[in-house]
């Protein structure tokens, strides 16, 4: 059976890597043809649009970087829907519950499944294969991408018929990220104006109550030796944090700390860090105490 994945960015690469070390049949289609080039030179086929690729593959993946663009490439002019052997569509996108939702029923308008199943753990799980995967749809098609779900993700966690359960699930991880990362950097930044050391801060916290993803991953891995590689970008995880809030408020529920965290990085993305990683957010912390957190690695 051919596979087909639209969608080969900084995530969707290790997918594309991924179903072809595992021995799957697959087609790939990405705007940028250099992205496409980095699978058709590891053994994928290619195609020549959304569509072209959607008249080949009878499951789809997608791995795309806002709403909008999910549902034009899942249901707009040209896209997966028009596909002739398309059976299956795959959103490994983060396009929230009310998005995501619309898209599956367009698509049920042309018996095409569609199963949402967004992914946390950033590029470097997406490369190892050890992600958290949140699927949600019929279960009987789950179940049949089930076994392409375990070539990507280590840890999956079936959540429910509704195609958007896993989405809602997966705007509430980030959320919950967003906010202990900001805490976090604003916290490191205090302890170092006040004399502690920044790696020993770190290693505290990390057999402590204060412990987070913030502080026993990203911070540790891209601030602490100021290497800042891009891994998951200011302006995405805003957008995430904003569907998160705007979900909640349609169920009419209450939130405080979120609004605090989607604030604070919408100022960072006005001071140019939307393309950067998210936790170089910690430099405005740093800027306003008048101190740095880590160091660069002294040359040997």
């Amino acid at each position: 059976m051919k596979i087909g994945l639209i969608g080969l960015g900084n995530i969707g690469v290790h997918f594309g890597t991924r179903l072809l070390a595992a021995g799957r049949d697959l087609c790939v289609f990405d705007t940028s043809p250099a992205a496409v080039e980095r699978l058709r030179a590891k053994g994928a086929k290619t195609a020549s649009s959304t569509l072209d690729l959607a008249n080949q593959c009878e499951i789809v993946l997608l791995c795309l970087p806002v709403p909008a663009v999910v549902s034009q490439v899942a249901t707009g002019p040209g896209g997966v829907i028009q596909g002739k052997a398309v059976r299956i569509v795959l959103d490994l996108s983060t396009t929230g519950p009310s998005v995501t939702n619309e898209v599956a029923a367009t698509l049920a308008k042309k018996n095409i499944e569609f199963v949402g199943a967004p992914v946390s753990g950033g590029t470097v799980a997406a490369e190892k294969g050890t992600l958290a995967i949140m699927p949600s749809g019929k279960e009987n098609v789950f179940r049949e991408v089930e076994p392409l779900l375990k070539v990507l993700g280590k840890n999956i966690f079936y959540l429910g018929t509704e195609p958007g359960l896993g989405q809602t699930m997966k705007i509430i991880n980030n959320t919950l990220y967003a906010a202990s990362m900001v805490a976090s950097c604003e916290a490191l930044v205090y302890g170092v104006k006040a004399g502690l050391d920044p790696e020993t801060m770190l290693n505290v916290l990390n057999v402590s109550s204060g412990r987070s993803f913030a502080t026993l991953e990203r911070i540790p891995q891209c601030v602490l030796h100021r290497n800042f590689p891009v891994r998951f970008t200011t302006e995405l995880l805003h957008k995430d944090v904003k569907m998160c809030i705007e979900e909640a408020e349609k169920l009419g529920v209450p939130m405080q700390v979120g609004p605090a965290a989607r604030q604070f990085l919408a100022f960072a993305i006005t001071q140019g860090d939307g393309a950067l990683d998210n936790v170089h957010t910690i430099r405005h912390f740093e800027q306003w105490a008048g101190v740095q957190f880590g160091a660069e690695p002294k040359a040997a």
